[in-house]
């Protein structure tokens, strides 16, 4: 078990004005921590001591979130740089090495889907990710959602001949597929295509996804214009129709600037402690497009959260344009495009209009992003009015604002395993969810895998937060063992318990059950249907998340009881073998050429997997 930090005595305001007598009066970056010793903000300041001042030796704070800041400061820490560009870059280091509550904190853009050109490959393919590496790769995006990558992609693939295989389908086919039937597809993987003309391709594509598309129209057009005057009329018609597609994708843009420029526009609203950023991307003065980020709690004014941001989003994988528009000038400007020239290698220009189409630009990112604030919150106060029907309606001791939910998954008892699941004010919070393997038991006994797994969650992990209300999935039997767990622990009156039961169809049942303690018949819900479904939904979110661990579980130990045994392949070799083909079938299918290419194998370490899988044809 993880040690816990070791507790801080809260310092009173004399220990901390005597603290703050002492700071110096340098460049640097300060550290706020709580009575816990944890780190809840980071900041950077020209003189320390003048900005902790501000913090520190105030008593009369206008601004809530300062005052709220500045009630948790127990204590904190200095340290002193160079210059303001060294604490700028360290407080962009220690607020992502911290991630303070109450700094803003972008997320990894890995749940944001981006488009990956491979061109170290002689026929790069375009392909969707969720994760910018530094591999090489050429990565355009990110995207505001899967759907818009995928329709940008469909476009691609519409317009240019690319490869759609992935490298491993490249190196083994042995005939074209049906793309290149279908005159999608130049079928580089198997016919002879000049590099030079795939990588002429690879550039038009490279220029429509960097949003160059109306100078793409003219080279194109002037290629279709001179291969007509060579009477080279299937060549022409060719460019004719790609000039089609492309007119056609530009028709749905929205030109945005006159200029033609190329620049991104920033703004922030804030309410109710929730602040969305929104982002407009404008390329050759063509609105590309919108993305909103959503951040809880900032200690930081407008401006900080506008430089805090564009310090995270445009690391070294995200360039930044020539021109970032925004609607609060930060003070650290200067310090900020100097960082950007020396990340992105060209100036770029902070610039806060006001007047003319610029102006516009902004109006333009404050309106999207007061009409995404008023959404979540109105979603936000959506969902608190369901928890306090929640709590009314399942008769809680208090608002069920944090809930866990248990599932068991097994196949004749194999590989059992069970999932927990964590809804936190209304929504998953997919970083809390757990795995667990069910240890002592070794046949189908749902009552006995869910004692030791609630067993397991309530003893050994003291760590974790503690739900307002646990619900298991089940019937009375399942929300007695709940019973029985905490009752052994001592939790009984620390939160309450409830039970889902899918409804049983043979007896006429049309909507699942929920069971709470003391209580002989289902709670009915049937007059509240948002509330039965919000239920249900965490418990067939528990029920997929379960029921995936115990597959993922299956094919591991299918796999691994297979190549465990083959002479010359150990742990290296087996993960090498599962990466490049994927699965079994796919290794047994493959060549020894393909199999003895692959980094660590050999000839003989692949004929012995060819004789062993080829004897095993039905396992």
């Amino acid at each position: 078990m993880p040690s816990q930090p070791e507790a801080l005595t809260p310092m009173t305001a004399p220990d901390l004005k005597a603290k703050l007598a002492q700071s110096p009066e340098t460049p640097g970056v300060y550290l706020m921590k709580d009575s816990h010793g944890k780190v809840i903000y980071v900041g950077k300041a020209k003189q320390l001591k003048k900005r902790l001042a501000s913090y520190l030796a105030r008593t009369d704070q206008a601004d809530p979130k300062t005052r709220t800041l500045v009630a948790r400061i127990a204590d904190f820490e200095t340290i002193v740089t160079a210059s303001e560009k060294e604490a700028l870059l360290l407080e962009s280091n220690l607020i992502k090495r911290h991630r303070p509550r109450y700094n803003v904190v972008l997320k990894d853009d890995k749940r944001y889907p981006v488009l990956r050109l491979d061109i170290r490959h002689p026929y790069p393919h375009l392909s969707i990710g969720r994760k910018i590496l530094p591999d090489g790769a050429l990565y355009f995006g990110p995207y505001a959602s899967a759907q818009a990558a995928r329709e940008t992609l469909k476009i691609i693939n519409r317009t240019f001949k690319l490869r759609k295989c992935k490298n491993r389908e490249f190196s083994n086919r042995t005939r074209p597929c049906l793309h290149h039937q279908m005159g999608a597809c130049y079928g580089p993987c198997c016919l002879d295509v000049d590099p030079g003309f795939y990588a002429a391709i690879v550039d038009e594509v490279v220029l429509f996804l960097k949003g160059r598309t109306p100078e793409l129209i003219k080279t194109i057009r002037q290629e279709m214009r001179a291969a007509a005057a060579n009477l080279e009329f299937e060549q022409a018609a060719h460019l004719r129709d790609k000039l089609a597609a492309l007119e056609k994708s530009l028709e749905k843009q929205r030109a945005v600037a006159a200029d033609r420029g190329d620049r991104d526009i920033l703004s922030v609203v804030m309410d109710e402690g929730l602040i969305v950023v929104t982002l407009l991307s404008v390329r050759s003065g063509y609105l590309h497009g919108c993305r909103n980020f959503e951040f809880i709690e900032s200690a930081s004014e407008p401006a900080e959260i506008l430089s805090a941001f564009m310090r995270q989003y445009y690391d070294q994988a995200v360039t930044p344009p020539a021109e970032i528009l925004v609607q609060y000038l930060p003070e650290d400007r200067l310090l900020l495009e100097e960082w950007f020239r020396h990340q992105g290698q060209h100036r770029v220009k902070i610039h806060f209009p006001q007047r003319g189409d610029k102006k516009r630009l902004v109006e333009m990112a404050v309106q999207n992003a007061v009409k995404t604030l008023r959404e979540k919150l109105t979603a936000r106060h959506s969902r608190a009015e369901l928890l306090q029907r929640l709590q009314k309606r399942l008769r809680l001791q208090r608002l069920p604002r944090r809930i866990e939910c248990f599932d068991n998954s097994n196949l004749g008892g194999a590989s059992a395993v069970a999932g927990m699941v964590v809804f936190e004010d209304g929504q998953p919070k997919k970083a809390d969810y757990r795995k667990f393997k069910i240890q002592s038991v070794g046949v189908p006994d749902d009552y006995g895998a869910m004692f030791e797994i609630l067993s397991r969650r309530f003893r050994n992990h003291p760590e974790w937060p503690l739900p307002d209300l646990l619900l298991v999935d089940g019937g009375k039997g399942q929300l007695n063992v709940a019973l029985a767990v905490l009752d052994a622990l001592g939790l009984t009156s620390q939160f309450e318990v409830a039970a889902i039961a899918k409804k049983d169809e043979h007896r006429g049942e049309v909507h699942d059950k929920i069971y709470r303690p003391q209580r002989a018949n289902p709670v009915n819900l049937d007059r509240d249907e948002p509330l039965r479904l919000y239920l249900e939904r965490i418990r067939d979110e528990t029920h997929r998340f379960a029921i995936g661990y115990h597959r993922q579980r299956r094919r591991r130990a299918a796999t691994e009881s297979i190549l465990d045994d083959i002479p010359g392949i150990g742990p290296q070799r087996r993960r090498t073998l599962m990466r490049a083909f994927g699965s079994i079938a796919k290794i047994r299918a493959a060549t020894p050429e393909a199999l003895s290419a692959l980094p660590g194998m050999n000839a003989k370490a692949a004929a012995n997997v060819i004789a062993r899988l080829n004897s095993t044809k039905n396992g």
